[in-house]
């Protein structure tokens, strides 16, 4: 479908500039309420949010737009991306909402959308709720209007769940463990879980004040949780971005442990146990060698368009369940229905324990092709579309694709959730992947000056 404000990741931008305005959640928590009482004479919606400052706003604003459609609402508070699509399920609510930017700095905000199950809505509800969103707003009778309370407990709920997707005997004990939660979503939850299966913790990124979600801490910025880790001599280190659904790990020399590792290392485990089902996805961004050691395993992979909405698809298309991005956004399918950077560090760690080797041992011998990324930032009212397609920049990439030959790869893609244009390089290691990147992405900036 054409969206006029869904993305690929839920409606997202700079808050106080449409569509993220007080008005506007006001207006799309109306339209959500409408498209789920069309079928049915009540609703209940469960809302949770990161630490952003905002948050407040449009969790009122969107409280009042459901209200006025007649469903009732469940405020959960600060919580995980992947704990809210837990808890609409267990709650047994007909929709979860979650309000976050992900990673992005805290002047940005959004929306995502969850299922009854715990997935992300499919085309079809999105283009209802925008239907509804040029109609007029009215008001439901007065003693059919909703209701609100607030779920005091949904932080233990979760973190309950989270120690429950690894077995009963495996004890963290004698693990020391860095946690950077990225002054975000995960502050009050991830310590807890860790602490609670056994593990010494110490805590990065986790005094939240509003404005400095992901500012220097999380996945996005790993060298505080790098110099986390050797300082403290930990054995690794575990970061999360603003809402948790994405992790990165760090073993104990400070090497950084990205997506394309992390399914790897779930996969192998997997197969080798005889639990893996089907086969692995992963995304245009997931590295050569990702798709070389699966294969080497017989493990089938298929590359997704990037984008978590797109690696689900391929998953449910598929019927396996393990699949994620190199950003290290990982559905683990076989125990949560979304990413969940808790849960998949979990998965990592019990491998760790099980076995009985440091993480940097359990990747040895997996090799990644060389990558260059650069994240060249826009004017948000630069035409990225237009862009894309001039001859310049179509040219600028012929020529490093021509001195690559059949050794590498260029990847060029506008982000779905930011004013980026992602350059992405990757080839053999005597190539200078760096180099033709950065050729490519000034040639980006040139355009847009």
């Amino acid at each position: 479908m054409t969206r006029r404000y869904f993305g690929t990741d839920g409606i997202r931008g700079t808050v106080g500039h449409p569509p993220i305005t007080a008005d506007f959640m006001l207006k799309l928590g109306w339209a959500m309420g409408r498209v789920l009482t069309r079928e049915r004479r009540t609703a209940k919606v469960l809302i949770g949010k990161d630490t952003r400052i905002s948050g407040y706003m449009f969790e009122s604003a969107l409280e009042a737009g459901l209200s006025a459609a007649g469903v009732d609402v469940s405020l959960l508070g600060p919580m995980p991306t992947p704990g809210i699509a837990y808890l609409t399920r267990t709650f047994r609510a007909d929709a979860g909402i979650v309000i976050s930017a992900s990673h992005n700095p805290f002047d940005d905000n959004g929306i995502k959308f969850f299922s009854a199950a715990g997935t992300k809505l499919d085309d079809a509800i999105e283009a209802s709720i925008e239907e509804e969103l040029d109609k007029p707003l009215t008001t439901v009778a007065n003693d059919a209007l909703g209701k609100a309370v607030r779920i005091n407990d949904a932080a233990g709920r979760y973190i309950e769940f989270c120690k429950s997707t690894i077995p009963d005997r495996v004890s963290l004990h004698g693990l020391k463990i860095v946690l950077d939660c990225a002054h975000g979503a995960t502050y009050h939850i991830a310590p807890s879980v860790f602490r609670e299966l056994g593990a010494e913790v110490s805590v990065i990124g986790a005094t939240p004040d509003g404005l400095n979600i992901n500012q220097q801490v999380g996945s996005t910025h790993p060298a505080s949780l790098r110099a986390a880790v050797i300082g403290a001599g930990a054995d690794l280190g575990i970061a999360f971005d603003g809402d948790g659904d994405r992790v990165l790990l760090v073993d104990a020399d400070g090497r950084e442990v990205d997506g394309d590792d992390i399914l790897f290392l779930i996969a192998r485990d997997r197969h080798s146990r005889g639990e893996l089902k089907g086969g692995v996805v992963g995304t245009l961004m997931s590295n050569f060698g990702l798709a070389a050691a699966l294969e080497a395993m017989d493990i089938p992979f298929e590359r997704a368009k990037v984008g978590d909405r797109y690696v689900m698809e391929r998953l449910a298309a598929n019927d396996w369940q393990l699949g994620g991005e190199s950003s290290g956004h990982i559905v683990c399918g076989h125990v949560q229905t979304t990413g969940d950077g808790i849960v998949s560090a979990l998965q990592v760690v019990s491998i760790m324990v099980r076995e009985g080797v440091p993480l940097a041992k359990l990747l040895g011998g997996f090799e990644k092709a060389p990558q260059a990324l650069i994240n060249v930032r826009l004017n948000p009212k630069t035409d990225r579309a237009e862009l894309m397609q001039s001859d310049e920049l179509k040219r600028s990439v012929a020529s490093v694709e021509a001195e690559l030959g059949d050794e590498g790869r260029v990847l060029l893609r506008p982000s779905g959730t930011e004013p980026l244009i992602r350059v992405m390089v990757e080839g053999r290691p005597h190539l200078d992947v760096a180099g033709l990147a950065r050729r490519i992405a000034d040639d980006v900036k040139s355009l847009i000056a």
